[in-house]
């Protein structure tokens, strides 16, 4: 228990910065360049409503209607506006590489954004609306986007519905045949530290560097603003971590091609991981991703989400969706 309590003291401690406000300078800088840039309405809006929407974010990505949307439209509620406002930085570069379907957490509650950006378009999409092909503002904390029209709140994205994979097993090691013995493991652990995943870095530097198979593994990573709103929750914290891994490399294709009821073992024993889909975005225990492939090397893919995963309802759990017999489930032994 002392240790667990130090383990916490650590996380808050370290984390500080994390709950620091957009400086007021940036969010008013970002208004002029809009005006500049032709979208007068959003910007007048930016300088009202910004400062207290961002007061506990130290990043974000607006999309910005045009002055014809505001126009036409009239004058949007809070949440139609909170709807357009991401809790996290998305650079174009990163953006770009988001696949259909990826969900963008925003800031009216309950609600996201989905990717949908065919991978034949050079133009960047969500909600079926285009997006500028680069931010008319960026300073690498807050990113402000055009876009011609309000998003809908009501939209629904429609992917594909598979049936659940019959031999994932199978797959996995298929997949990963080609995979060669460097040493990059640390990469991944350097991404997750400088990229808002430490307490999850911290972990897996500490717990699982040798237990990573010719299989590699999947992070789901919890920013760590999730692990300091959730932790506290858990007495063992190495079980909180270990239920967050999969003893297999599944990229972000390999997984939108599992239907629905798949499930996935993790490292902890006992604790899976149900697929399912909601309006087509790609569900996990209830906990979407946010950020596909956020890294990937010959060994490690991390996939960051927007909560912590955690034990589903009775009616969702593995055992009310395959019999003992079934092969859809993995077995951690195999690896």
């Amino acid at each position: 228990m002392a240790s667990f309590r130090f383990f916490l003291s650590f996380l808050f401690i370290f984390f500080i910065p994390f709950s620091t406000a957009i400086p007021r300078e940036v969010i008013y800088d970002a208004a002029d360049v809009l005006t500049d840039a032709g979208y007068v309405s959003m910007s007048l809006t930016l300088e009202i409503i910004a400062e207290p929407l961002l007061e506990q974010s130290p990043s974000a990505t607006v999309f910005a209607p045009s002055d014809s949307a505001f126009k036409k439209y009239g004058q949007p509620s809070l949440d139609l506006l909170r709807f357009h406002f991401v809790m996290l930085p998305l650079p174009f570069q990163s953006f770009r590489r988001l696949p259909a379907g990826a969900k963008l957490p925003t800031m009216f509650t309950g609600q996201s954004l989905t990717v949908t950006t065919s991978p034949p378009d050079h133009a960047i999409s969500i909600n079926n609306i285009k997006v500028t092909p680069s931010p008319i503002y960026d300073d690498g904390i807050l990113l402000v986007y055009g876009i011609d029209r309000f998003f809908d709140t009501g939209y629904e994205y429609r992917g594909p519905n598979q049936r659940p994979n019959s031999n994932p097993i199978s797959s996995c090691t298929a997949m990963n045949r080609t995979m060669n013995s460097s040493n990059s493991f640390d990469q991944a652990v350097e991404m997750l530290k400088t990229s808002g995943y430490s307490a999850m870095a911290s972990f897996l530097g500490m717990q699982l560097s040798g237990d990573i198979s010719r299989n590699g593994i999947t992070v789901f990573a919890p920013t760590d603003v999730n692990v300091i709103n959730r932790i506290v929750e858990f007495q063992d914290y190495p079980s909180f971590f270990r239920r967050h891994v999969v003893p297999c490399k599944f990229v972000w294709d390999d997984l939108v091609n599992f239907g629905d009821g798949t499930v996935l073992p993790t490292f902890l024993e006992g604790f899976t991981i149900n697929i399912s889909r909601s309006g087509g975005v790609l569900i996990f225990n209830t906990v979407p991703v946010f950020f596909p492939n956020a890294f990937d090397n010959d060994r490690v893919v991390v996939h960051g989400v927007s909560d912590v995963l955690t034990v589903q309802d009775e009616a969702t759990t593995s055992s009310d969706v395959f019999s003992e017999d079934d092969q859809n489930v993995f077995d951690p032994g195999e690896f």
